[in-house]
């Protein structure tokens, strides 16, 4: 398996190596040795979720505050979605900002989305189930968001605006430069 620094602190993009043959194919989906010693994060993963959405919705930009914070290990397991990670932490060098990257089953791409991160994905095709492995059980009380389409953010989700769909909670989620993180 590769794993690569994205362009955002402590995110990481993850390629297996699929082993192919006349039969199908195989690949290691995820190691968690492989990504402490290469990364120096922990690898260790609690929980697992699985959505559906349909073309047009769009998730995010969701995160776990406080004890409760999460980090993602997250795929694409039938169609295709952009998926985005949003660095929502103070301190670090690379606070505000964001990187996207499209996941599929045919690239087998997954993205580690670091605790203190936004998260959200947009659905491109007719439907998405996407997979989320996460390092810290969920707790509704230490829910946060930020608006998916802040202009301080400015974030291209791949979407005509027209085919967005929102949660009532997507909408009214309050604005990058509001939050306190």
């Amino acid at each position: 398996m590769e794993i690569k620094g994205a362009p955002l602190k402590d995110c990481y993009v993850l390629k297996p190596d699929v082993i192919k043959d006349e039969r199908g194919y195989f690949y290691e989906k995820f190691n968690e040795k492989q990504f402490e010693e290469t990364t120096g994060l922990n690898g260790h993963f609690v929980q697992d979720n699985i959505s559906k959405s349909s073309y047009g919705v769009l998730r995010g930009l969701h995160l776990q505050k406080g004890e409760h914070a999460q980090a993602k290990l997250v795929s694409c397991l039938e169609g295709k979605v952009f998926d985005v990670a949003v660095d929502l932490r103070p301190e670090s060098q690379t606070f505000g900002q964001w990187f996207g990257i499209e996941l599929t089953p045919e690239n087998k791409l997954q993205l580690y989305v670091p605790r203190g991160f936004g998260h959200g994905f947009s659905v491109l095709s007719e439907t998405a189930v996407f997979s989320y492995k996460c390092d810290n059980f969920y707790n509704k009380a230490s829910e946060g968001s930020v608006l998916w389409n802040d202009q301080d953010l400015n974030i291209d989700w791949r979407l005509p605006a027209g085919d967005i769909i929102l949660s009532d909670k997507d909408k009214t989620a309050p604005a990058f430069s509001l939050k306190n993180f």
